[in-house]
């Protein structure tokens, strides 16, 4: 019998619990930039009983995000799609966070909206920060509305105007977001669907070198006054990849999941109040 396919993009702290809450029972295709880690995650996956194989990817490379749809699409029906990957401001700089965060993610959507099979559904992974950047109605509709190609020759994006990489990675993010609303219809006319979630502050390696950087004593304040009081874990993502990807979801596409503890509604809530 036919396995449907999983492809997780990244395997950091939520790719892997993604493939281990939703690997059981179908091929797991594993991708990610770093091989060594890449290699790594698939021999654990493998040892737990796992179909699992992997492909090293770029995702700011078209041909490389192309290469990796296709062999997805080769190893059977593409049901589940999940993107994690992604660059933090403590781990890049301004060019590479976009070219990551938001080329990576736009290249993905276009990709695998010509694979994801019937019936599939895939789920991108944004941030809770994407919620936190103003961002004028020209300007976001550049970033939902450009194409792919041409997305990082947008003028706002230029790492002189952006400034730092604290500000492009909040950028990128909110135009993940606005890329899987518009990604909407193309992965609609293959009867599949496309959600994104955006995390909170989550305890995974990258999570945790945000804590201990240069940003992480406000990060900790607004951990502190949101209404759950505690970091996430990759389960708390994996668990809401599980419901945006499952059939119960079926009437559920182009809109976005906060999974961050009620960091938003309360930063939100600070602000009328004041």
């Amino acid at each position: 019998m036919d396995q449907d396919v999983l492809v997780v993009i990244g395997v950091g702290g939520m790719g892997t619990a993604v493939a281990r809450r939703l690997g059981s029972g179908r091929k797991v295709l594993l991708a990610d930039f770093d091989e060594t880690t890449l290699h790594g995650v698939t021999q654990t996956l493998h040892g737990e009983g796992h179909d699992v194989t992997s492909q090293v990817v770029d995702v700011s490379d078209p041909d490389s995000v192309a290469a990796l749809a296709d062999a997805a699409a080769a190893l059977g029906a593409v049901t589940h799609v999940v993107h994690t990957a992604g660059l933090s401001p403590e781990q890049a700089s301004t060019e590479a966070v976009l070219k990551v965060d938001l080329l990576g993610v736009a290249l993905v959507l276009d990709e695998f909206a010509r694979v994801v099979a019937p019936g599939g559904a895939g789920v991108v992974v944004a941030s809770m920060g994407g919620h936190m950047v103003p961002v004028p109605d020209e300007q976001a509709g550049a970033l939902a509305g450009t194409a792919t190609a041409e997305l990082l020759s947008l003028p706002f994006l230029a790492p002189e105007t952006l400034g730092n990489a604290g500000i492009a990675y909040a950028l990128a993010k909110h135009a993940n977001v606005l890329r899987v609303q518009a990604s909407a219809s193309a992965w609609g006319e293959r009867g599949a669907r496309i959600n994104s979630i955006s995390p909170g502050v989550i305890s995974t390696p990258m999570g945790r070198r945000e804590l201990d950087g240069e940003s992480g004593q406000g990060m900790k304040s607004m951990v502190a006054m949101s209404a759950t009081g505690r970091l996430g874990t990759p389960d708390d993502i994996a668990s809401a990849a599980e419901f945006l990807l499952d059939r119960r979801s079926s009437f559920i596409t182009g809109t976005d999941l906060l999974v961050d503890g009620g960091v938003v509604a309360a930063i939100r809530s600070a602000r009328r109040a004041g």
